[in-house]
């Protein structure tokens, strides 16, 4: 059951959208149900799903532990808007509209850091659910689930647009199933329309973006382009992560679509090449996989998140199954430091290595994310002449 979860969770990416049903079928984003706050995990000036502990543990190659506090300044100049993963248990193809500690969960791993940066925005939506994805369900089920879920995402776009984005840059978060509605809502909603002025940057991660072999535009954005530069705004950073040591196994990060190619932008180094990764690891165990060791002499590590500068880094490949972000571990066996990472997806306590570090494909980069969307922040505020 639970491998038939996870190799399906990115599945649902494949399936035709047509006509997407909508939570509001006027259109008017002042009639839409996210005027009502509930309907937000997270938005500014308010307690809630953000607030979250994000005190991390930074760990040196000499094994030395250094607490790292999070206090986000009061009011960023840009906003974030991010669509969560496939995460919800609910059993039906689509999630209803309760929180779950799934929910938290999955804001304090991918979103709640970036409020050090930007305002931050999580409409709730009725996702996908995991037994939607999980193969188990009519094709038909799961693409009108696609649907309802996308429907959701476009008015809780639109509303964000209408009442609260008050002409403010805007980068856009997803990750997995949250970047497949994210991709379709740049392709609707603001792919060469007038709402694209608003984006400094989309982060798309651990999901694929089509554009033609060796150009970083077209496929399926005609006028947005994948990120070069660190200061280039209004672009897309998307990938995949996995071990330097297994890489894809399958067609995970490739396409079949003929003069295309899965797009790969490394948050560390848009333009290209190896660069060291910033890293906010969780310190609990993943799906199955083992707790995190972080120390040779087994000193616990008692903050939600570790970090380990200079053991990894990333960069963008290709082997013969896709294009994808590498990820080295540069271990030193003679410090006391850690000499590996967990985050790998583990099916009846076997390794599957099918789709790589997917569980951990922001906590990998969070860092570079943050750093990235400080610099394209700056540069969309100079254009805009604030």
């Amino acid at each position: 059951m639970k491998s038939r979860i996870i190799g399906a969770v990115l599945g649902v990416a494949l399936f035709g959208l047509g006509t997407p049903a909508s939570a509001n079928p006027t259109g008017d984003a002042g009639d839409s149900i996210y005027a009502d706050t509930d309907k937000w995990l997270c938005l500014p000036g308010r307690e809630d799903t953000c607030d979250q502990d994000l005190a991390t543990t930074v760990v040196a190659a000499d094994g030395t532990m250094t607490l790292e506090p999070f206090d986000p300044p009061a009011d960023a100049p840009v906003d974030c808007f991010y669509i969560y993963p496939t995460i919800s248990l609910d059993q039906g193809a689509n999630a209803d509209w309760d929180e779950g500690p799934e929910e938290g969960r999955v804001i304090q791993q991918q979103l709640a850091r970036f409020a050090d940066v930007c305002r931050v925005y999580a409409p709730k939506y009725r996702q996908i659910t995991m037994l939607g994805a999980s193969g188990q369900l009519p094709r038909a089920e799961v693409i009108a689930a696609f649907r309802t879920a996308y429907g959701d995402v476009a008015d809780a776009w639109k509303y964000y647009l209408e009442h609260y984005n008050q002409g403010r840059g805007v980068i856009l978060i997803g990750h997995s199933q949250g970047s497949r509605m994210m991709n379709q809502l740049i392709q609707s909603e603001i792919d060469g329309k007038p709402a694209q002025d608003r984006i400094v940057a989309a982060y798309l991660n651990g999901t694929s973006v089509l554009v033609p072999e060796g150009k970083v535009v077209g496929g399926d954005f005609q006028s947005m382009p994948l990120c070069t530069s660190a200061s280039e705004i209004g672009c897309i950073v998307a990938y995949r992560s996995f071990r330097d040591t297994i890489g894809p196994v399958n067609d995970y990060a490739a396409t079949s679509r003929d003069g295309m190619t899965i797009a790969c932008v490394n948050p560390a180094a848009p333009g290209g090449g190896e660069a060291p990764l910033h890293s906010y690891l969780t310190t609990d165990a993943l799906m199955g996989g083992p707790v995190p060791e972080w120390t040779t002499d087994g000193r616990k590590v008692e903050t939600p998140f570790a970090s380990v500068p200079g053991l990894l880094t990333g960069e963008c490949v290709s082997n013969e199954n896709g294009q994808y972000l590498t990820i080295r571990i540069k271990a030193d066996p003679e410090d006391p430091r850690t000499d590996d990472i967990t985050g790998d997806i583990y099916t009846d306590g076997k390794l599957n290595p099918a789709m790589g570090l997917h569980l951990i494909d922001i906590n990998l980069v969070m860092g570079n994310l943050l750093d990235l969307a400080r610099t394209q922040s700056s540069a969309w505020l100079a254009r805009e002449g604030e």
